[in-house]
């Protein structure tokens, strides 16, 4: 969504990041992060090939979706989310991007649109089967994440590869939100 409200390129993200608008809004009204630091968040999410020529993408406290840098590379980044507990900066491919987009539409992702995503800052700790819980739960199988990679988009034979546990060891490669059509390979980086 750009500054004037249109839906755009950047429509999916403002999606993604609407669930923390209010948070960061209320965090706006005491110190807002600069964009070079929102900037330099977003960039620590992927190696510095990827990150510095990637366009950089952030919530307003308005919450809209806001350009913080146009990038010429494809991919598209974003800084940690205050809204959240644990450090999410993250960097997507155009497929990746799309997928989560789907995501936060509660919508099938496209078919055979393989996506890859960085998040070599960790991310905020999830459900590993409930791609839409907000909080542990009885059942819901909360899994903590280091930094890691995802990808995204596969063919459901993909990822009959790989360990689809509720538990899995996340050390090691294996399928989050399997059996949904949602589910994506995270690949522990460290």
């Amino acid at each position: 969504m750009n500054t004037t409200g249109s839906t755009g390129r950047y429509g999916v993200i403002a999606l993604a990041m609407a669930m923390a608008a209010t948070t960061q809004a209320a965090a706006a009204k005491t110190s807002a992060p600069s964009d070079a630091k929102l900037i330099a968040s977003a960039e620590r999410a992927a190696p510095a090939a990827v990150s510095k020529g990637a366009t950089v993408v952030a919530m307003g406290a308005d919450g809209k979706m806001r350009t913080l840098r146009e990038g010429h590379n494809g991919w598209t980044c974003m800084p940690d989310s205050p809204a959240t507990p644990g450090p999410d900066p993250m960097c997507m491919d155009k497929n990746a991007f799309e997928w989560a987009g789907a995501w936060m539409g509660h919508k099938p992702p496209a078919a055979g649109k393989v996506g890859f995503m960085y998040m070599l800052e960790g991310g905020t700790d999830a459900s590993n089967t409930d791609p839409y819980a907000t909080k542990p739960a009885t059942g819901n199988h909360w899994v903590k994440t280091g930094a890691h990679v995802m990808i995204v988009g596969a063919d459901a034979s993909f990822y009959d590869l790989y360990p689809k546990g509720a538990d899995p060891d996340t050390k090691a490669p294996y399928v989050m939100w399997a059996g949904t059509p949602y589910q994506h390979l995270m690949v522990p980086v460290k």
